[in-house]
């Protein structure tokens, strides 16, 4: 028998467990701090609980409609949450102030209640405010029902009453709930806040879409148990002052994770763009030094991107390495690669390396493009319309990536005249590809 008794034959009370508010890491006895996650707070003690009953069917017994999918009306969020919303499920959305990740979720509520009911909640506005927002971006839909809630059980018992398909908190930092302690946005109440929307949608059937503030790092707020609480991570992302926006899916329980979906910033709010490549370099000018396409694969899709240098000689001691849209260290490297095999020397120049549209490519196989450009540019020779990929090694070697066929194939769409590749058919070192572009030669 699972229960246990004392020796007098009494039943013993649950054992204590401590648990970390940050992560969620279990130990049996105090700490005072976090061996997983290293945060700085002792663990809290809390009753461990008994086992109790479970039901267990057969895998293939189970229904799958019960997690069918409903689309939302925009293609580019259908696409990264694999298809739709899934009933029951929690999606947290993060991103930088000011990014749109609330005209976004407006609009997409717009959609879904052209059809469906859906539940705004905006802790951080009033109604009124809201609707000065839904008035420019021309979000009118009679399904769409707002509310300035920021008590969890009201919000559970109003959407228990409203029964909306779609329930969209705005945001889990700003909303508290009576069962627990701490101020709005603590470590406490994001956690609890969230386990009862959770439990809530799991239980009703409705699908809660939580935003998420972030912090200086750009991580999401509050617990990291936070992310693995929920069902789907998006990640809206861009620049300020930038038109592009990508929403990435981190984590998605009910499709592939690393989707992208691509939006362009208007006035009148977010727009989708079907064709990425096509509208990142519209206004790429071949016949400049310095500047190259690069076939990047996000997921599961494939978009050309342009990618500049400028080198100029510098007036300073030590002169500058500006990096935008790529891994800061990853250009040092780079640097030294070609300062070494291609004989080009950077002790003296100012170095300014760009990916064009506001974009971060985390791809090591732009490697290759950014160490081409960087050439063009020292050499002050244009290359052809050019596309390349491939990963750079310390030795000068190129190495072949994933996905070449689809990079090759968005790079013939826009039919360059000039295709360097690694790997069969392609170039093998920095040298080989310095020659291939036109750029001259250097030693092997």
């Amino acid at each position: 028998m699972s229960t246990r008794f004392a020796r007098n034959g009494s039943r013993k009370s649950p054992r204590s467990e401590y648990r970390c508010e940050s992560c969620g890491f279990v130990a049996v006895q105090w700490m005072g701090f976090c061996p997983q996650c290293r945060a700085a707070d002792g663990l809290v003690e809390v009753a461990a609980g008994g086992a109790g009953e479970t039901q267990t069917v057969a895998l293939r017994d189970i229904p799958s409609g019960e997690a069918s999918r409903r689309v939302t009306g925009i293609g580019e969020v259908d696409r990264v949450l694999g298809g739709g919303l899934v009933a029951g499920s929690t999606i947290l959305v993060g991103g930088e102030p000011g990014v749109g990740k609330s005209t976004l979720l407006l609009q997409l509520a717009n959609r879904v209640g052209a059809r469906r009911s859906v539940l705004l909640v905006s802790a951080e506005e009033s109604p009124a405010q809201v609707a000065i927002r839904a008035q420019r971006l021309g979000v009118s839909a009679p399904g769409l029902l707002v509310t300035a809630l920021d008590d969890v059980e009201a919000i559970i018992a109003e959407a228990s009453r409203r029964k909306p398909e779609l329930v969209v908190v705005d945001s889990i930092q700003t909303v508290a709930t009576r069962e627990a302690d701490g101020s709005r946005g603590s470590v406490v109440q994001v956690r609890e806040s969230a386990a009862r929307l959770i439990a809530f949608a799991k239980q009703s059937g409705v699908a809660v879409l939580l935003v998420g503030h972030v912090t200086k790092e750009g991580s999401i707020a509050g617990p990291k148990i936070l992310e693995h609480m929920v069902d789907v991570v998006l990640y809206l992302e861009g620049e300020g002052d930038g038109g592009l926006r990508l929403l990435r899916g981190l984590k998605n329980r009910y499709g592939s994770v690393n989707q992208v979906g691509v939006f362009e910033m208007r006035d009148e709010g977010l727009e989708e763009v079907t064709d990425p490549s096509g509208a990142l370099v519209a206004a790429h000018r071949s016949g400049a030094a310095g500047t190259i396409l690069f076939p990047a694969v996000e997921g599961r899709r494939s978009m050309l991107v342009e990618v500049q240098a400028l080198v100029v000689r510098s007036n300073l001691p030590h002169p500058r390495r500006s990096v935008k849209g790529l891994d800061a260290a990853r250009l040092h490297q780079l640097l030294a690669v070609i300062e070494r095999h291609a004989e080009l020397p950077f002790g003296t120049l100012d170095v300014h390396v760009n990916v064009v549209g506001g974009l971060r490519v985390r791809d090591p196989a732009v490697d290759l493009p950014a160490a081409l450009a960087i050439i063009s540019s020292h050499v002050a020779r244009p290359m052809p319309l050019a596309a390349a990929w491939g990963e750079v090694g310390l030795t000068g070697e190129i190495r072949p990536s994933s996905h070449g066929d689809r990079r090759l194939a968005e790079a013939t769409r826009f039919d360059p005249r000039l295709v360097i590749r690694p790997g069969s058919g392609g170039v093998g070192t920095l040298v080989e590809a310095r020659l291939a572009a036109g750029l001259g030669g250097g030693r092997s």
